[in-house]
């Protein structure tokens, strides 16, 4: 059944769509053709700048819904009301890979959830490891430089990579995550995700709680191993982003249980590690995981391009009762998540459906710009105005951190076990013999691909000062490739 004639972009009906106009049967294309030239510049442009990190993404809608009253800890209306359900955009992806790359890759994997509120659109941007490479912006895009293509080579480099690490200590924790049996789940459903950096909740008292989310996945931890990994790569580049769609269409719905750490403000000077240190995590011990809700994800995009090619994130999106933390790597990221979304998506990147907030109107001054849908009409675009425009709240979203001491580039404060190998060395200790097995075979395998040996004795140095069997078998692994 048809839809009626195909048109133009200015919806005149086109004539011919397999033939071009020429000059007589035999001759060349006229410029009057317009039909055609407006079909080629269009795909000409169809696509936008990629993503410099997480160019390689999934998404669905889904709903969260609150199974434990946290109004103690936080305002937001949406954690107000136990059994209070919120829509949900979730966007998956990998990390160094580029938007052609295959899904099974040993790299984290993005993990962005919008929540759809009826205070406006809250970003929770983190990953599926609750702790990171680096604990400071200032190092990100030399970090991010490592991991994609050398300028020269055109390729990443293992040179580079273990470069950058061995003269990092702080990327140790992350890397014994990333090369252990996690660093390759064998989905996105089969994988936890998590806030990673630290956040401040605020309650109708004013008291600060510091928090951590964790999204604990209902599907179970299900992994790849190397092999396999590559294997798929090869068969099936797209299985990731596969798997997530025909779960959905078949009616096979992702869960996560969503827990919180709590820590109230008061602890944070003291407490043995630095809480806003994102290569860190907070001991379950010390400040247990507790349940507040669920995650479902339960329908898929209509369009990629649309909805997860153009979908935006930023930590910077916060509602009342929520905000951000010290953390260094998060300060950061609050300007360069939206600086990145206004370069490739556009200034009005904020109007689009999947973007704009869904149980609220964004009211605001900003007009026009490159694709202003003219929402606005003829009202005023300033503030103050007496014609009823928008006013302020007088509520900040969050509650004031106090600070002291003169400006600089401060390390950020000791705690007492602060270093960067105790969680790392925790971590590897946790493991069976045969993970640790795996992870060794793993991290050698890359480090004996490395052209110079002081790279290599400096990243293996790394792991011993974490664990010293740890680097003693990571030695010996790496001499037997090197030969």
């Amino acid at each position: 059944m048809t839809q009626g004639p195909l048109t133009t972009e200015a919806g005149a009906p086109v004539a011919d769509n397999q033939n071009s106009e020429t000059a007589g049967p035999g001759g060349p294309v006229l410029v009057q053709d317009q039909a055609l030239l407006e079909k080629l510049a269009h795909f000409n442009r169809e696509r936008i700048p990629e993503r410099v990190v997480h160019a390689r993404g999934a998404g669905a809608y889904g709903t969260f819904t609150l199974t434990r009253d946290v109004s103690q800890w936080t305002r937001a209306k949406f954690l107000s009301e136990v059994g209070k359900e919120t829509e949900t955009f979730l966007r998956f992806s990998t990390v160094a890979g580029n938007l052609g790359s295959a899904d099974a890759a040993r790299d984290p994997r993005g993990w962005a959830l919008k929540f759809y509120t009826e205070e406006g659109n809250y970003d929770l941007v983190g990953n599926n490891t609750p702790v990171f490479f680096i604990k400071d912006a200032i190092k990100f895009p030399d970090f991010i430089h490592t991991q994609k293509r050398d300028p020269y080579t055109g390729s990443q480099e293992a040179d580079n990579v273990w470069d950058f690490w061995g003269l990092s200590p702080e990327s140790t924790h992350q890397v014994t995550w990333l090369f252990g049996d996690r660093g390759i789940p064998a989905s996105f459903r089969h994988m936890n995700g998590y806030g990673s950096h630290t956040f401040q909740w605020n309650n109708e008292a004013g008291e600060v709680f510091w928090v951590k989310y964790h999204f604990k996945t209902d599907q179970g931890i299900k992994n790849l191993t190397t092999e396999e990994a590559v294997r798929l790569s090869g068969v099936d580049p797209d299985s990731h982003q596969r798997d997530l769609r025909e779960s959905i269409e078949r009616g096979d719905f992702p869960t996560w249980t969503v827990q919180v750490q709590i820590m109230p403000a008061a602890e944070a000077a003291t407490y043995r590690f630095n809480p806003f240190d994102l290569t860190k995590v907070w001991p379950h011990e010390d400040y247990p995981p507790i349940e507040i809700g669920k995650l479902e994800l339960n329908r898929n995009p209509e369009n990629i391009f649309a909805e997860v090619e153009q979908s935006i994130f930023s930590p910077a999106h916060f509602v009342p009762g929520i905000g951000p933390s010290p953390d260094k790597m998060l300060q950061g990221r609050l300007f360069a998540y939206g600086d990145a979304h206004r370069y490739r998506v556009g200034i009005n990147a904020d109007h689009l459906p999947v973007n704009r907030p869904h149980a609220t109107e964004a009211r605001t001054n900003s007009r026009d710009g490159y694709l202003y849908d003219g929402r606005h009409k003829g009202t005023k675009n300033y503030e103050p105005n007496s014609f009823g425009g928008p006013v302020q709240t007088d509520r900040p979203l969050w509650q004031p951190v106090s600070v002291t001491g003169g400006t600089g580039n401060h390390e950020a404060a000791v705690h007492a076990e602060d270093n960067d190998f105790v969680q790392a060395g925790n971590l590897y200790r946790l493991m069976s013999e045969d993970e640790k097995g795996r992870l060794i075979d793993n991290l050698a395998g890359f480090i004996a691909k490395v052209s110079r040996d002081d790279i290599a004795d400096r990243a293996i140095n790394n792991f011993r000062q974490a664990d010293a069997d740890f680097g003693k078998r990571l030695e010996v692994a790496v001499q037997a490739l090197r030969g």
